[in-house]
């Protein structure tokens, strides 16, 4: 399969992007697993056409009859992601959170959450999935269902309430659920274009449907705060000290949150009490003291390029300003 992907993020010393779920098509071609999936993109499966479910990334399921040797690694998705394991168990992470999926288990990623399936590697069970792009990559964006999605106006935009203002990554499903991912893998595995892209628009609709009243059977906690221009550029924020050696500017730094420059000036100085360069500073230096502390195999010159700094004249300025020493004396005081 041709690897075309195109990064969709860059956070904590990594570029996320849109999953290839390479390993998983090795196995498929070593026959250790079976897989049935439509998709677009980078995705494995049989391809869909522009005129069949528009924003539909993926759908389908893998069937592993024993353990196996690999797992997905952190990555993000480009859209709205849910999955339901049939059998067996799997070991799923989402952001800091760590659990062992059982049989009846579903999870739900948005696509700005990092996860990881395997830890590290997946064991035997049947694992669907379906992934919608509805048209965001950051928190504080607007949702846009496919057209067609035809549930009502107003059942729509609860679901989207449901989904953006709630973060709880595992659910258990519905024997409801269950049957219409089931439905499903039954249209994927005997997909026909006359037939098939009508069957699965409306199980599709009526699984988004399920997932409304499960919610609404539930005691939710929604936070209008979780879809905010400021939690967006929180998320940013936290994972940049990881990330300091792109050469950022003002304006890659805004784009990369979905903001405009003034707006991310504005949320920066409200999270963190200074501008977006002088955290950037902050972060930089910190990871070039941690560098002079552990690598002292490392020229001071490559520590700074290391930690992001254009010249080592800059470094050691920003450096003396921080820690009051110059780069060489921390490293023999520490």
């Amino acid at each position: 399969m041709k690897d075309c992907r195109v990064p969709i993020y860059k956070e904590s010393g990594k570029t996320y992007h849109a999953d290839s779920c390479d390993p998983l098509s090795i196995a498929v071609r070593n026959s250790s697993v079976e897989l049935r999936a439509l998709s677009r993109g980078t995705y494995p499966g049989m391809r869909l056409k522009d005129d069949e479910l528009e924003g539909l990334r993926s759908v389908g399921y893998w069937d592993a009859k024993h353990p196996q040797s690999w797992g997905l690694e952190w990555h993000r998705n480009e859209g709205i992601e849910l999955t339901y394991l049939e059998t067996g168990t799997i070991d799923f992470a989402l952001e800091n959170n760590r659990c062992k999926l059982q049989p009846g288990s579903m999870t739900i990623t948005r696509p700005w959450q990092p996860h990881k399936v395997g830890l590290p590697n997946v064991g035997a069970g049947r694992l669907h999935w379906i992934i919608i792009d509805v048209g965001i990559r950051h928190p504080h964006q607007e949702w846009k269902w496919p057209r067609w999605l035809i549930i009502s106006q107003k059942d729509k935009a609860t679901l989207t309430q449901f989904l953006s203002q709630n973060e709880q990554p595992v659910w258990k499903s519905s024997p409801e659920i269950q049957n219409c991912f089931k439905q499903i893998a039954k249209t994927v595995a005997m997909y026909q274009k006359n037939t098939g892209t009508s069957r699965l628009a409306v199980y599709i609709n009526e699984l988004l449907l399920l997932l409304l009243e499960l919610f609404r059977t539930q005691k939710m906690t929604l936070s209008k705060s979780l879809t905010s221009a400021r939690r967006s550029t929180e998320l940013f924020l936290s994972a940049l000290p990881s990330n300091v050696s792109e050469q950022w500017t003002l304006e890659s730094m805004a784009e990369t949150c979905g903001l405009g420059t003034t707006r991310f000036v504005h949320y920066c100085r409200q999270v963190t009490n200074c501008t977006p360069m002088e955290y950037l500073n902050r972060a930089r230096t910190e990871k070039a003291a941690d560098l002079l502390r552990t690598k002292k195999e490392m020229s001071i010159t490559d520590i700074a390029f290391e930690a992001g700094f254009s010249t080592s004249q800059y470094f050691a300025t920003v450096f003396r300003k921080h820690y009051k020493c110059t780069p060489a004396m921390y490293r023999k005081m520490n």
